[in-house]
């Protein structure tokens, strides 16, 4: 049988090509052109376009929204994610469908992308969003008074404007995955339904993948790893105890870039555990005493802890204090004292074992930011951490690293990425970081990494603490750094070492001109430290440098920094 190109083909009479080879292009060429005509037809039918917004400090809202936006994709839905700040009122209102999951920062404030957006929703001049459908899921800790405010806040306001609720809000607690899960398969059910939505096939026939699963080491789950360095970096004679932590991944497959924060599962002193167990009368209890050890948060009392103890003790001294309704007085009284000691000021009061145990909070990771760069150290997470410690009580987790956790004894770790708060991927941009104290943490990682990358980006560090004869951490590593070309700017402030104390504020304004001609170059700029005090004081001297500079005005350098939070050149990583 002789195969004859079919009618019309696009191979030319005198093309060199034998029967079978011209038949066999025709059919390619015909099999390409039934391929668009149904792109085509697909793509000019209605797909409804679900716009997932997040605000996030940690990186937990930006990696839900990523599991959100392949959630709507496998329903036939159109998605994106992007972050709160790089939304304008004018694109919000252009939007037909909007999920929107934000954490809180703070007492009760915005994270720090999402503050932009959250100045412009209140403006007397944001458009009405009637045609607008959302919902919102807020993650949060029920520990601070103003939990999940952000959400709320901002749940509240597109409802105010007119936009519909698509399903009701979400308020999720620090063990959010159940409750975000749910909050997920709720509402796209509710999208499928409103839009006529429908799965879309993959290659094979079979419906689009779900997500990339998380790392299988998280807090249910936490890798075991061996503390293979755990040294003292202050001086012993520091008011403040600085130590040196490395894990050995291991086997793990554990994967972190520069700028993530690793979670440390703790441990609660067993001293802490005997005792409250002899007041409880239940010194026995060895099922007890491995679950107040491994699960329950004793070192910080529960807001609902003070409440029952409250009511079961109105003459206490506790009592009184609430009594006052001023929480600064409330947060000063709590300060140092742990459940224990509300047990012992409740007096016969106090409630026993069995009711005790629902009143107190599970025990959480501790998050820290890494202080190391998987280019230089693959194998191994660095952290740097202070050892909290006032009288007889210590924070839960840095004296569990620092006196519970001998080297090479195993330790509850997994990551958690910070896509926000990275080196830039630009290798010749300049880079600020401003990191006093343990805030110099991933800042020694960004400098690994780009000593590593070989990049030719500037790069100028602003740190301090109290004296640099005893607090001085890294001083060698960073002299070494300097002397290598890595480290361009060093600018130190040692706040107790003269008598007018100098902090890392001091330094930027004293180095206006030159800080603001590397913004002005590109810069990004990195704050990491005391949520507080520090990160405001720095960023009032950062307007300021800015306002000086421009000599423009407050507004004006407001704006300009706005500018460079919406060009993520502007980033932190505060608590």
């Amino acid at each position: 049988m002789t195969l004859m190109p079919p009618t019309g083909s696009l191979i030319p009479a005198d093309a060199p090509f034998s029967a079978q080879q011209e038949a066999w292009l025709a059919g390619f060429i015909a099999g390409i052109a039934a391929a668009g005509r149904r792109d085509t037809a697909t793509a000019d039918a209605p797909v409804t376009t679900v716009d997932v917004l997040f605000g996030t400090q940690t990186g937990t809202a930006e990696f839900l929204a990523g599991e959100l936006v392949a959630g709507a994709r496998s329903h036939g839905l159109g998605s994106t994610a992007t972050a709160l700040d790089d939304v304008t009122p004018e694109g919000l209102a252009a939007m037909s469908h909007v999920l929107v999951v934000t954490s809180t920062y703070g007492e009760g404030e915005m994270p720090d992308n999402a503050g932009l957006f959250w100045e412009a929703l209140q403006s007397d001049t944001t458009p009405r969003l009637e045609s607008l459908r959302y919902a919102v899921l807020g993650l949060g800790d029920r520990g601070y008074d103003d939990f999940c405010q952000a959400a709320k806040l901002i749940d509240t306001r597109l409802e105010q404007l007119g936009a519909g609720r698509l399903h009701e809000r979400v308020d999720c607690d620090v063990d959010f995955e159940e409750p975000a899960t749910a909050w997920t398969a709720a509402v796209l059910e509710r999208l499928v339904a409103e839009t006529g939505a429908s799965p879309v096939p993959a290659a094979g026939g079979s419906a689009v993948s779900a997500p990339a699963p998380r790392s299988p080491w998280n807090k249910r789950n936490p890798y075991r790893s061996r503390l293979a360095v755990n040294r003292l970096l202050s001086s012993p004679d520091s008011a403040k105890e600085i130590r040196h932590y490395e894990f050995d991944l291991g086997d793990s497959g554990i994967t972190y870039e520069a700028g993530d924060a690793l979670a440390v599962v703790p441990l609660n002193d067993e001293t802490l555990v005997a005792a409250l167990l002899t007041h409880l009368g239940t010194s026995g209890d060895e099922e007890a005493a491995e679950l107040l050890r491994t699960e329950r948060e004793i070192r910080t009392p529960s807001k609902e802890l003070i409440a029952d103890l409250v009511e079961r003790a109105p003459s206490s001294e506790l009592a009184s204090v609430v009594a006052h309704g001023d929480r600064s007085d409330l947060d000063s009284w709590l300060w140092g004292r742990d459940v224990l000691d509300l047990l012992r000021d409740a007096g016969s009061a106090a409630p026993g074992l069995a009711e005790l145990l629902p009143l107190l909070r599970p025990l959480q990771a501790r998050q820290y930011s890494i202080s190391s760069s998987p280019l230089a150290h693959p194998d191994r997470v660095h952290l740097t951490v202070a050892s909290v410690r006032y009288g007889r009580h210590g924070g839960v987790a840095s004296t569990y690293l620092a006196d519970r956790t001998g080297e090479d004894a195993t330790v509850g770790v997994y990551v958690q990425p910070n896509a926000s708060f990275g080196v830039p991927s630009d290798d010749d941009a300049p880079m600020v970081m401003i990191g006093p104290g343990t805030g110099i943490a991933p800042f020694r990682g960004f400098l690994h990494e780009r000593a590593a990358r070989g990049a030719s980006g500037r790069n100028w560090l602003f740190f301090g603490d109290r004296h640099r004869e005893t607090d001085f951490v890294y001083e060698d590593e960073l002299t070494e750094l300097r002397k290598r070309g890595v480290l361009t700017e060093l600018d130190l402030a040692f706040s107790r070492d003269q008598a007018e104390k100098v902090y890392v504020q001091t330094r930027m304004r004293e180095r206006s001109r030159e800080l603001y001609g590397w913004l002005e170059d590109g810069a990004h700029l990195y704050v990491c430290g005391d949520a507080s005090r520090m990160a405001k004081d720095v960023e009032a001297a950062l307007l300021g440098v800015i306002a000086e500079q421009r000599g423009r005005g407050d507004d004006d350098a407001a704006e300009y920094l706005a500018d460079l939070r919406r060009a993520k050149r502007y980033v932190r990583d505060v608590y």
